[in-house]
């Protein structure tokens, strides 16, 4: 592109026009634009927050290895424990017990996810020391038959720190009468909170030796949990031990233990930025107007650039400089206010519900109650370069209709 096409298609862009028009159009489109890319750059880091904290929350009660045994049991645990801590991507490992079972605090029961832990171990692995409301996690002492209740368990049993409850597990005793599920009393010592319903409604954390007891393992546990360094060298690391691990247990990771919910969250993502897209591409159809009627409104000036010496092939580049102008400012315009936006929606969000005495995600009903954002400067180097395509796309046509005047034509009935 030489010069002199850059410096008129900017001066074309600078000046005023006859018609008043074109001008508003080009603003339309300069601010369709930018609120699309605003808003693409807002709602993708929301998503990318709300996908982060949900991560972490996930993350924060589950281990992110675990090896398990096809039989259900491993009984050369401490072989297999030695096997995964070796790992040098592995942090933290320690034997668990799973269960399932009911827990009965005067009339009500509920179903309970039971999970056998060593305290000082857990502490290492998962955060739920830290979720703890009532209690301690190291007050789970093997013998005492004590227990831990997620805080909407306890509610809905009306257990308190100090109640005794009582255990069911579906592994019963055979007697004459038949078959006679088993039954023990636990001291409720302590109570979590997730933030999650799956966990704070269901699950119930024991000592290991205590469950070792109650589901008749012996010395065995259901499996061994790791922590990891890195988060997302997790399945490389399972795949690792696959070739190290007795043949009757295998490893799994957290991605494919919670492989359904990411790939919802990944593909919600992909249609948020296609829908919002959307606007991004109504704007650039005003670029498409806005040049039509540019070419239209400077004919005469086309004609006299032709007969100047001007090749199609120049007049076609400045009026594209013209249309990618008003695309770069919008976009320049977009990225800034979104940037700004996504760095700041923890104070603004806030804001706007005190101003209108409104709240956008309630504690009732969200297990996230403030929204949370995770810009990412991947996300918005995409959408940029995204609206200055769809940009440069729109100003193609509008351009080669510009080239294609003929200088006699234009001038007939000047």
């Amino acid at each position: 592109m030489q010069p002199y096409e850059l410096f008129i298609g900017l001066r074309y862009t600078r000046a005023k026009r006859r018609n008043h028009f074109i001008s508003f159009i080009s603003m339309i489109s300069m601010a369709g634009i930018g609120l699309g890319v605003m808003a693409l750059i807002v709602v993708l880091s929301v998503m990318n927050g709300f996908q982060k904290e949900i991560r972490a929350r996930i993350l924060g009660v589950t281990p992110h290895l675990q090896v398990m045994s096809d039989s259900g049991q491993i009984n050369n645990w401490p072989q297999v424990l030695e096997i995964v801590e070796q790992h040098p991507e592995v942090r933290a490992a320690a034997p668990y017990v799973a269960g399932q079972g009911m827990v009965s605090l005067n009339e009500s029961v509920q179903g309970v996810m039971v999970r056998g832990i060593l305290p000082a171990a857990e502490q290492r692995l998962t955060a739920l020391g830290d979720k703890m409301k009532k209690g301690q996690l190291g007050d789970l002492r093997a013998g005492a038959f004590n227990i831990v209740l997620g805080v909407d368990l306890a509610r809905s049993l009306g257990a308190h720190v100090g109640d005794s409850v009582l255990l069911i597990t579906p592994q019963g005793q055979i007697t004459p009468a038949g078959m006679i599920p088993r039954l023990k009393q636990f001291h409720v010592v302590g109570i979590f909170e997730i933030g999650m319903a799956p966990y704070d409604n269901a699950l119930a954390l024991i000592q290991l030796e205590d469950a070792q007891k109650l589901y008749r393992l012996g010395g065995g546990v259901s499996g061994i949990s790791g922590s990891l360094r890195n988060l997302d060298l997790a399945p490389q690391v399972a795949w690792d031990l696959e070739d190290k691990l007795p043949k009757d247990s295998y490893a799994t990771d957290w991605t494919r233990q919670n492989a359904n919910y990411f790939a919802v969250v990944a593909m919600e993502k992909k249609m948020m930025f296609i829908i919002l897209s959307l606007i991004v591409l109504v704007a650039a159809f005003n670029i498409v107007s806005t040049l039509v009627m540019a070419v239209t409104d400077k004919q005469a000036d086309i004609a006299i650039l032709r007969t100047l010496g001007a090749s199609p092939k120049s007049i076609m580049q400045i009026f594209m400089v013209q249309g990618m102008l008003i695309g770069l400012i919008g976009m320049g315009l977009g990225v800034l206010g979104g940037v700004l936006l996504a760095l700041n929606i923890g104070t603004i969000v806030p804001f706007i519900e005190h101003l209108f005495g409104v709240q956008f995600l309630s504690k009732e009903f969200y297990y996230i109650s403030e929204l949370p954002s995770d810009l990412q400067q991947a996300d918005v180097f995409v959408v940029a370069g995204m609206s200055f395509f769809i940009s440069l796309i729109a100003t193609l046509y509008p351009s080669w209709r510009a080239a294609k005047i003929q200088p006699a034509e234009a001038l007939r009935y000047e």
